[in-house]
């Protein structure tokens, strides 16, 4: 007899924590305070932390997702700057645009998570999009258009580390899932720098130890976190034990049908060609 995947009939309704957080109807008092307290945050800190924004039998359901999806994430380790770019070798050698790190983790791509997955359920549900596009202030926001970037799931196991860095992306969605065994907290300093400014000293200093301005996410499992890391420099510090971090990323964005590069694909699943099951 096949096993019943826990929170295979679990609906994306059911996952959410509506009387927390009840965004279903926007226009209501109660999402309209929500919002407000959402961009207040996000203003004051550059990220917006809804803890327990999953039911406990949405947790226990989002769990059991993950860890049967973990083992079929693509593993990689690489060296490179926080700017995500290629070092510029005609700076001086003490610049920081050359300073790299290592960073090292998994990743599940969106055309590996079957139908009934509870976090794919989520992430598909529009009452979720619609609020994050008006917590971001945007128009309209669309999932991201690529087949293998648009919702994954980070697995961060032993030894792994995700270095200092920028995004490239205005913002960023995670839903915490599971937390390591020791490590593996969120760490970023808010709007170090700003399209004007790259504030090279400072953020020189922040890579060589200084504690400056560093502000710490927990990320306790159930948690929802809107950031915004193009300007905010970030890192996960590194994981110790036998737990794993288990992470899901939803990829929004501003434009539709927008997709990852080839060489984008192959450094974060191990290959280019899209799996047919979606």
């Amino acid at each position: 007899m096949a096993t019943v995947y826990p929170g295979a009939d679990l609906s994306a309704r059911d996952i959410v924590d509506l009387k927390r957080y009840p965004i279903e109807l926007l226009t209501s008092p109660e999402a309209q305070l929500l919002i407000e307290d959402c961009q207040a945050k996000i203003a004051q800190t550059g990220a917006c932390e809804l803890k327990n924004f999953v039911t406990p039998a949405g947790l226990e359901a989002l769990i059991a997702d993950a860890v049967r999806l973990e083992g079929t994430a693509f593993h990689n380790a690489l060296v490179g700057n926080a700017y995500l770019d290629t070092p510029d070798e005609s700076l001086p050698p003490d610049h920081v645009r050359r300073a790299t790190e290592p960073t090292s983790l998994g990743a599940v791509a969106y055309d590996q998570f079957p139908t009934d997955s509870a976090l794919r359920k989520v992430f598909e549900w529009d009452p979720v999009m619609h609020f994050i596009g008006k917590v971001l202030e945007l128009p309209k926001i669309y999932r991201y258009g690529d087949p293998m970037g648009a919702l994954n799931l980070a697995v961060m196991k032993d030894g792994d580390y995700l270095r200092w860095h920028f995004d490239q992306t205005d913002f960023v969605s995670s839903l915490a899932i599971r937390s390591a065994e020791e490590g593996g907290r969120f760490e970023y300093v808010p709007m170090i720098r700003n399209s004007r400014e790259e504030n090279y000293e400072k953020v020189k200093a922040l890579l060589a130890g200084s504690r400056e301005g560093v502000i710490e996410i927990a990320n306790a499992p159930g948690t929802l976190v809107l950031f915004k890391g193009r300007h905010s420099i970030h890192r996960v510090t590194p994981i110790h034990g036998k737990i794993s971090r288990l992470m899901g990323l939803f990829g929004f964005d501003t434009q539709p049908g927008v997709v990852s590069t080839e060489h984008l694909r192959r450094i974060r699943y191990g290959r280019t060609e899209v799996l047919n099951t979606l």
